[in-house]
């Protein structure tokens, strides 16, 4: 049996707080980047609430701290004459296009992934070259169709029609995220009796849950902060304007008004931020397993 004598507990209770102090500097050391990086991400979204609060003779000025805590001013953006029309004009398009998409595009990219024909590989490169053609390259000849042939303009369904044929990038990311799935699974259920389309609902889907959920929030966050598109189809008819569009006809109404414009771009943006935030696990999941195999 060993002894500690007096010196020795003296030196290890002198030695306890310089490792402490240690290990603290170390993490300090490995985590600086990601601390400033934070900082550097988070500190726009902090000027931009410190502001939504001000009053408008304060909000002209440099100080960046409330004298008073506006909170009418939300309620002032919502009382805004159409601003509840662009918010339920956006949840249309971001949450009839995301289902859309997703269930379009979940069996293109699963024959892509486990069926064996003739031409796959020239269909994977159209779907590439899909995913490298800029929207604005077929803008022209889309809008005389939408236009002249189906007078839809001045609506969203140009936008959301087409979501029910697919998407490139999404077949891609769905694609790679299932060939990551053994073809032990897909065989089981053949030999079992199941259907390319029970195997597909029954077996892949559940084992694809967050590569799905990664592609939604994907097109969810696209489609609600999508400028280009109602703009182009939907600006001349106010009551089809969506978030995106109007918050631009709001910053030019209430351009000294920068409170307000501030609570307005936070309204916006609130949504997004609180969605990413109770799906990041299934979100970035989805992300890292897709990918995996080429």
């Amino acid at each position: 049996m060993t002894t500690i004598t007096a010196p020795a507990r003296a030196a290890r209770a002198t030695a306890a707080p310089a490792i402490r102090r240690r290990a603290l500097l170390n993490w300090v050391a490995v985590h600086s980047l990601a601390v400033a990086a934070a900082l550097f991400f988070l500190l726009p979204f902090v000027f931009v609430f410190l502001t939504s609060v001000m009053s408008d003779q304060q909000a002209l000025t440099s100080e960046l701290w409330p004298h008073e805590w506006r909170w009418g001013n939300y309620a002032q953006v919502w009382r805004t004459p159409g601003f509840l029309t662009w918010w339920r004009n956006t949840l249309l398009y971001a949450g009839l296009g995301t289902l859309l998409v997703v269930v379009s595009s979940v069996p293109v990219a699963y024959a892509l992934a486990k069926f064996r024909f003739r031409g796959r590989n020239l269909a994977l490169m159209a779907v590439i070259s899909m995913m490298m053609l800029p929207p604005q390259v077929t803008v022209i000849p889309m809008y005389l169709f939408w236009a002249k042939q189906l007078h839809l303009t001045g609506s969203l369904w140009p936008l959301i029609i087409p979501m029910a044929f697919g998407d490139a990038f999404t077949v891609f990311l769905l694609r790679q995220f299932l060939l990551t799935i053994p073809k032990e699974y897909v065989e089981a259920a053949r030999i079992d009796g199941c259907g390319e389309l029970r195997t597909l609902l029954r077996v892949v889907l559940p084992m694809a849950r967050p590569a799905i959920a990664a592609v939604a929030l994907f097109q969810f966050f696209y489609c609600w902060n999508d400028y280009f598109g109602p703009q182009i189809y939907s600006s001349e008819n106010e009551g089809a304007w969506t978030l995106s569009y109007g918050l631009e006809s709001f910053k030019g109404a209430h351009h000294t008004n920068w409170n307000l414009t501030m609570a307005a771009t936070l309204l916006v943006m609130a949504p997004v931020i609180v969605l990413f935030f109770f799906a990041q696990k299934a979100f970035i999941e989805g992300v890292t397993l897709t990918g995996v195999k080429g």
